[in-house]
């Protein structure tokens, strides 16, 4: 029986359940609309922390360069360690509620995908405690790994400045741009990897480094359904890339004629829509990746086998050879 393809199988469930990238969109699109409100309400806040003489006012009146720069310094004068106060509060806070709402989701998500692979066969793992918790590990090592990366690419601007003169901003840029993408892409096959682990805590029950142990062997024994999944989806995910910085084109050359209000709307619908192209072959990817685990692997061909006769039966006794023939004589 021919196998079913695991990539194939991921894009038909997104095509013909939506719920499963609208799930997908809902929940990442809720968090971010509240973590960037709760941003704004706190810059807004440590703005009102801050006082501003009459003598700034007049200086930020002047429209001067030199002089709006010194009245923002003398604004900002011992402010700093309140805004890192915030700044702390801020990822703390927002960081636990991603951790938590992420592995909800996950957890939601994976299992109604599982029951669409079983559906008409087989019995669906329970939202037992076990499961959380691990991926509320996974989760924790996915925001750690986003700490490294922003770390890295901070170190990447203090060695950029380091290692070359003040007058050399072209290779400070270059140095950093070379860590940034280094740094980047570390950060994207963690956080994949980590991805991938949290298929084996939903569909097989694994704890948190023992499913990150099972993604390794999958890695291992289906590099090919792996990489295809990955190629395909990367591939839509490009051309979304593309079609999307296409179209949102038209709006930014009509910005001469158009009023601002309608260029600005424009370039936020396209980019709401290609995020939520993104959600939707993220959905998909995981779908594959649940395909892989639940469909039969290819099957392997056997090996033909030389079928060994009988001496008695592939050779006549009667029938005379060579070395039966009598010689003529004189030979």
């Amino acid at each position: 029986m021919k196998s079913r393809s695991s990539t194939l199988e991921g894009f038909r469930a997104v095509l013909c359940r939506p719920s499963f990238g609208l799930a997908e969109i809902a929940w990442r699109w809720s968090f971010g609309s509240a973590a960037g409100l709760l941003l704004t309400l706190a810059l807004f806040e440590y703005l009102n922390t801050l006082p501003v003489s009459r003598g700034d006012l007049a200086l930020l009146g002047t429209k001067h360069p030199i002089l709006i720069s010194q009245a923002i310094g003398h604004i900002l004068r011992g402010s700093g360690f309140r805004l890192l106060e915030a700044i702390l509060v801020l990822a703390l806070t927002l960081g636990a509620a991603w951790i938590g709402i992420a592995s909800l989701a996950q957890a939601v998500t994976l299992k109604a995908l599982l029951a669409y692979f079983r559906e008409g066969g087989g019995s669906l793992p329970d939202a037992a405690p076990s499961r959380l918790r691990a991926l509320f590990g996974l989760n924790f090592l996915r925001l750690g790994a986003a700490l490294a990366a922003a770390i890295g690419c901070l170190a990447a601007i203090v060695l950029g400045g380091a290692v070359t003169s003040p007058g050399d901003p072209s290779t400070t840029l270059l140095i950093f741009l070379t860590v940034a993408l280094l740094v980047w892409l570390a950060w994207s096959v963690v956080s994949w990897y980590l991805s991938l682990a949290a298929v084996f805590v939903v569909v097989r029950g694994r704890d948190t480094f023992g499913a990150m142990a099972a993604a390794v062997e999958l890695c291992c024994t289906r590099a090919g359904a792996i990489f295809a999944a990955g190629t395909w989806f990367g591939l839509a995910h490009f051309v979304a890339f593309v079609l999307a910085t296409s179209v949102v084109a038209f709006p930014l050359g009509l910005a001469g004629v158009l009023p601002h209000g309608m260029v600005l709307g424009g370039v936020l619908l396209i980019t709401l829509l290609y995020f939520a192209v993104v959600d939707f072959l993220h959905a998909g990817r995981l779908a594959a990746y649940v395909a892989m685990l639940e469909l039969p692997a290819a099957p392997v061909a056997p090996t033909a086998t030389p079928v060994l006769l009988p001496i008695a039966s592939a050779v006549d006794p009667t029938e005379l050879i060579l070395g039966d023939v009598p010689l003529a004589p004189g030979n």
